[in-house]
């Protein structure tokens, strides 16, 4: 498999008031492609930073960072956007829906900015809900839906684009335990469908669900190791 992700000596310094605070510390890091690797970490650890350069939604004080064969390093606003919206599909722990719209309006969301017409982006809308299990609540607004089927419709937004990759911030962060194995078990289908996962977690039984882990500690990698695939919990 090739490489997706290229992360070489990134460093990343944030200035507040005199002080200068080094999040990361020359990171390097590969991800290949349809890997699903979990990024964990203590708070301070570096990991949303790591996260936000990732996604695009942020650029490094230094080092070099190649997206999908493209050097994304050095691009202005507008490239890093054209990119987030091309190669990432972001799923949010808050869900990040629009409460006055329904499930099927905020998958499409993602298909508008990227031009297709309306009944492409419809269409694609309900092939992927139909793959998280959503297909009778394609009408419903946020308020109408649980914890668990607002999280799938948020799934169901990333992967609209087909994405090169998901990158999931604690996505289970709000959910009961029942309901976060559900979203795991999705995201493992996601996996065996061919996804680049990223998952940026604190919870430990959740990044064991990947099949790499990358620890953090004072913005340096603590240890990358590979996981044994490990039973799946039950559900009670």
């Amino acid at each position: 498999m090739d490489n997706i992700i290229e992360l070489s000596k990134i460093v990343k310094n944030y200035k507040v008031g005199t002080h200068i605070v080094r999040a990361l510390r020359s990171i390097s890091l590969d991800i290949k492609r349809n890997e699903y690797v979990a990024i964990m970490g203590p708070s301070g650890s570096g990991k949303s930073t790591l996260m936000n350069l990732i996604g695009c939604l942020d650029t490094p004080t230094s080092g070099k960072y190649v997206l999908n064969s493209n050097d994304v390093s050095k691009l202005e606003d507008d490239q890093l956007a054209d990119i987030r919206n091309n190669e990432i599909g972001f799923i949010f722990q808050t869900f990040n829906l629009l409460p006055r719209y329904t499930a099927l309006e905020n998958v499409t969301l993602p298909l508008i900015y990227a031009g297709y017409a309306k009944n492409e982006r419809i269409e694609r809308a309900k092939e992927v809900l139909e793959d998280v299990q959503l297909t009778d609540r394609i009408t419903h607004k946020p308020n109408e839906l649980s914890g668990g089927q607002r999280q799938r419709v948020a799934v169901a937004r990333a992967l609209v684009n087909k994405p090169s990759i998901v990158l999931a911030d604690e996505p289970t962060g709000n959910l009961d335990s029942k309901t976060s194995l559900d979203i795991m078990d999705l995201f493992d289908d996601i996996h065996k469908a061919g996804n680049t996962i990223i998952v940026v977690t604190h919870e430990r039984d959740i990044a064991l669900r990947a099949r790499r882990v990358v620890r953090l500690i004072d913005g340096e990698v603590e240890y990358d190791r590979l996981n044994e695939v490990p039973a799946k919990p039950k559900k009670s």
